[in-house]
C-alpha cells in the first residue's frame, strides 16, 4: 500500500473557467454600454489570469530535483531522513511544493504521524532543500519516492505536477531482541575454540605479516611479498574455530499461515547471529525462502566484518514464501559442513522437522531445533537423534532493541 500526501489549493476566480467565462460576458456588456470602470476591471482580471497561466506553464522548465536518504539500513523504530534538493535553473521565480510517496511501513515522524506541508517560493537560480523524517515500523525492503513536485505561478493560481528525483530503497533489518542463554551442542575439530591452536586451517586466511624463518616456506604470500618488497607470510585462523550455521525452514511457516511467528523467529535468529559473532564464532545462514531483489539466501560461515550485515540484509529481504525444500539449499552449500553446529528454525516438531533431523544425522551435522509452536513431542529429537529442541518463546526475553 502506498500513502501519498495530497493537497491542492482552493479554486479562485482566476483558475475557474466558468468564472472567467462570466468575466468575458461582463467585459462584452461593459464595452457595449461604455462602462469604463467595469471594462478595466474585467480586462485586469483576464490579464492576471492569462499571465498566471503562462507563468505556471513555464514554471516546470529547468527544475531539477535530487533526493537521498541519510542511511539505507535501519532497525524497526529508528528514523531516517529523506532530503530532497530542488534547483530552479531559470530567471522566473516559482511557487513549489513537495509531495512524498512512501510505503505504509514507513510512518512520518511527528505527533500526528502526518507529513507536514513543505512548500516554498523559489527565486531565480535558487536551490532549496526539504527534509522529511520517517520512522521504520517493521522489517522489510521498501521504496521511498520518487517525490512529486507541484509548481505554479508566484500567486498560486495555477499548478503543474510531475514525478522527479530518485527512487531510494530502504532496508529495515529484523528487530534485535534480548535472548536467554541456552545450551547448544558444538562439534569442534580440536575442542574449545581459541587462538592458541598449533593446527592452522589453510582455508581461513586472516591477513599477512613479515615472514618468520622458523615457519614453513609454503606459507609465504608471494603477491603480498612483491607488493611490500619483502617476504610476507599468511596468517591463518585456527582450525578449531567454532562455526555456527543458522538455517530457516520457510516452508513450515508458510504451511501454518503464522506470519507473526515467522517474524518472531527472524528476530531471534538475527539476535543470535549478532551474539555469536561477538563471541568470535564464524556465523553462516541458509534459508529456502524467496528474497526480494533476487539475492541469494545463503551466507557461508566465514568470519569477517561483512558477515553480520549480509545476514541481516538477507533476513530483511526474505519473504514467507518457500522456494523448494530446505534440504536442497543445504545440499548446495559451498564447502563442507562436517564439524559445524547447526541451529535449525522451524514452526513445529512435525514430520518435516523429523525429516530434517534424519538429514542432519546422515550428514553428521550437529543440530539443535528452535521451534515456534509449543507441542509436547520432544522424545524423537533427544532419544532417537540426539538433538535438542528449544522454544522461541522460552529464549526470547522482550522486543526491545539490543544495545
Amino acid at each position: 500500500m502506498i500513502n501519498e500526501q495530497q493537497e491542492s489549493r482552493e479554486p479562485t476566480i482566476f483558475n475557474s473557467l466558468l468564472m472567467l467565462f462570466f468575466v468575458c460576458i461582463f467585459l462584452f456588456i461593459a464595452l457595449i454600454y461604455r462602462q469604463n470602470s467595469l471594462s478595466l476591471l474585467a480586462i485586469l482580471v483576464l490579464v492576471v489570469a492569462g499571465g498566471a497561466k503562462a507563468w505556471s506553464s513555464m514554471s516546470m522548465d529547468r527544475i531539477r530535483c535530487f533526493s537521498a536518504v541519510e542511511t539505507r539500513r535501519v532497525f524497526p523504530g529508528e528514523s531516517v531522513t529523506l532530503a530532497t534538493t530542488v534547483e530552479n535553473g531559470k530567471w522566473l521565480p516559482v511557487w513549489l511544493k513537495i509531495l512524498w510517496t512512501f510505503d505504509d511501513a514507513l510512518e512520518p515522524a511527528g505527533e500526528d504521524g502526518i507529513t507536514s506541508p513543505h512548500e516554498a517560493a523559489v527565486l531565480w537560480h535558487q536551490t532549496v532543500q526539504f527534509d522529511q523524517t520517517f520512522v521504520a515500523l517493521r522489517r522489510g525492503v521498501y521504496q521511498v519516492g520518487p517525490p512529486r513536485i507541484r509548481t505554479g505561478d508566484f500567486l498560486g493560481f495555477f499548478e503543474k505536477e510531475k514525478s522527479a528525483g530518485d527512487i531510494n530503497q530502504l532496508i529495515v533489518y529484523p528487530r534485535l531482541v534480548s535472548v536467554k542463554q541456552f545450551a547448544i551442542r558444538r562439534r569442534d575439530l580440536f575442542g574449545v575454540p581459541g587462538a592458541g591452536s598449533p593446527v592452522k586451517d589453510p582455508i581461513y586466511i586472516l591477513g599477512t605479516r613479515d615472514y618468520q624463518p622458523v615457519n614453513p616456506a609454503r606459507h609465504i604470500h608471494w603477491k603480498a611479498s612483491a607488493r611490500h618488497l619483502r617476504l610476507q607470510e599468511k596468517i591463518f585462523e585456527p582450525s578449531e574455530q567454532a562455526r555456527i550455521l543458522l538455517t530457516l525452514d520457510v516452508q513450515s511457516f508458510e504451511q501454518s499461515n503464522q506470519p507473526e511467528c515467522f517474524e518472531h523467529s527472524l528476530e531471534v535468529l538475527a539476535s543470535l547471529a549478532v551474539r555469536f559473532d561477538r563471541m568470535g564464532y564464524a556465523v553462516g545462514f541458509a534459508a529456502n525462502g524467496i528474497l526480494k531483489g533476487g539475492h541469494s539466501a545463503v551466507v557461508p560461515p566465514i568470519r569477517g566484518h561483512r558477515k553480520i550485515p549480509a545476514i541481516l540484509e538477507t533476513l530483511a529481504r526474505i519473504q514467507a514464501q518457500p522456494d523448494g525444500p530446505i534440504e536442497t539449499v543445504i545440499s548446495q552449500f559451498p564447502g563442507s559442513l562436517r564439524g559445524i553446529t547447526c541451529l535449525h528454525f522451524c514452526y513445529d516438531s512435525g514430520p518435516a522437522a523429523l525429516d530434517m533431523a534424519q538429514y542432519f544425522r546422515r550428514r553428521q551435522i550437529t543440530a539443535d531445533f528452535l521451534v515456534s509452536r509449543r507441542d509436547p513431542i520432544s522424545a524423537p529429537f533427544s532419544n532417537n537423534y540426539g538433538m535438542n529442541r528449544h522454544f522461541i518463546d522460552d529464549i526470547r526475553i522482550n522486543r526491545s532493541r539490543q544495545t
